[in-house]
């Protein structure tokens, strides 16, 4: 119970601050202000706003109850995670994030808040590149190497088989 504690206050953190927050001073900078009335193009931002943060739940709570850890680099997951959205993608709980700015950025009509998420996952791009892949690496070795053989890192893949292994722990040396 406490591995999903900290994994919904990290979650929380990290959705109230990049999510709702830089976004909101992003739009405020802009002028951009909140629509008069509900169009089909504000339906739709929602709808996508409601996909995005749903997937990034699912992800968040994969995380504890799966891998036993949060979403934070600073306390990741003890185990491997490739069940639920990880078995599609590799990086879900920020295809999540992107999509939920997009929607917010639909909902607002704001190129701003688009331009924003564009930059959100330019920045993420780097930081899965330069630091989680080669940590994982590190940490789960051929089990890691395997699953990114089988599974893509943005574009989801439903054909995508189970992972042999399922859940991978870390070899406590390695930690």
């Amino acid at each position: 119970m406490f591995v999903l504690m900290r994994a919904v206050t990290y979650g929380t953190l990290f959705v109230g601050f990049l999510l709702v927050f830089l976004p909101g001073r992003v739009l405020e900078w802009s002028g951009v202000r909140r629509p008069a009335s509900l169009g089909l193009t504000q339906v739709l931002g929602l709808v996508v706003v409601v996909l995005g943060a749903g997937l990034a739940l699912w992800c968040i709570l994969t995380f504890a109850f799966v891998g036993k850890g949060t979403p934070a680099p600073f306390d990741p997951p003890r185990r491997l995670v490739v069940r639920g959205p990880y078995r599609f993608v590799r990086n879900p709980m920020y295809i999540g994030a992107a999509l939920a700015l997009a929607g917010a950025a639909l909902f607002y009509g704001s190129w701003t808040l688009l331009g924003y998420t564009a930059l959100f996952l330019l920045i993420t791009h780097l930081f899965v590149r330069l630091y989680e892949e080669p940590v994982l690496r590190r940490l789960f070795g051929a089990a890691y190497d395997a699953y990114c053989h089988r599974v893509r890192r943005w574009r989801p893949s439903f054909s995508a088989e189970p992972s042999p292994a399922d859940s991978e722990p870390a070899p406590r040396w390695k930690r």
